[in-house]
């Protein structure tokens, strides 16, 4: 995609009403619209143009995302005010919506399709909340890496019972992040995983060579309930 893609297409026209006049904000490229670990106080639906996401890894901003218009970021901000979670940078000319707690009333209550696109949106995050709950209540180090592992391929979306292999787009830090867990000890833990073949690790991907074994290591040495 170009630099200079300005278009609404898709569900971004759905955003493209008089009533919304007011909550738009225009950004140029390289602008940044929510700094990582900021505090959040409002979200941001994409009106048109593109926004890239990068997070922080080892002291270098790593690419995760591109969004395209009619996709919405920051939107934690809303249910618990956490921190920010990655950088969000205009990529070209953006024109973004921007709703804090009390203008978001305004969307919901007079657009009832866009309602319901947020709350499946809002339902899936705090889903996806109590799921990485479950994981970090394990107190065995390699339950809780195997678990995050069943928890990507939940994620992912694949039950496959026949092609069991799996390959997660995600890296070391990504790993120590959604495990809880101290750096030290998800090294340790995943070098075992590699020399027993259970894995294969590459700087951008991971290998899951089986994601039965790594269902059976949660049931077997887990305590969670």
């Amino acid at each position: 995609r170009s630099t200079n893609d300005y278009q609404s297409e898709g569900t971004g026209k759905a955003f493209n009403l008089p009533a919304f006049d007011r909550f738009v904000k225009t950004y140029n490229n390289g602008e940044i619209i929510i700094a990582e670990f900021e505090k959040g106080e409002s979200f941001y639906l994409i009106q048109r143009g593109l926004v890239q996401l990068t997070k922080l890894v080892h002291d270098s901003n790593k690419n995760l995302d591109i969004l395209k218009p009619g996709e919405m970021f920051g939107e934690m901000a809303i249910l618990d005010n956490s921190p920010r979670s990655a950088t969000c940078i205009a990529k070209g000319k953006v024109d973004c919506l921007e709703f804090t707690k009390q203008n978001f009333e305004v969307l919901i209550t007079g657009n009832p399709p866009i309602a319901l696109m947020l709350l499946k949106t809002f339902c899936k995050r705090i889903l996806d909340q109590k799921r990485r709950y479950k994981t970090l209540v394990i107190d065995d180090n390699s339950a809780r890496i195997a678990d995050v592992f069943c928890m990507f391929n939940e994620m992912n979306g694949n039950n496959s019972t026949t092609d069991r292999r799996r390959k997660f787009n995600v890296n070391e830090s990504d790993i120590i992040h959604w495990s809880g867990l101290p750096a030290t000890v998800v090294k340790d833990e995943l070098k075992r995983f590699v020399a027993s073949h259970k894995i294969e690790m590459f700087d951008n991907y991971v290998l899951v060579n089986n994601i039965a074994d790594m269902q059976r290591i949660v049931e077997t040495r887990s305590d969670s309930k």
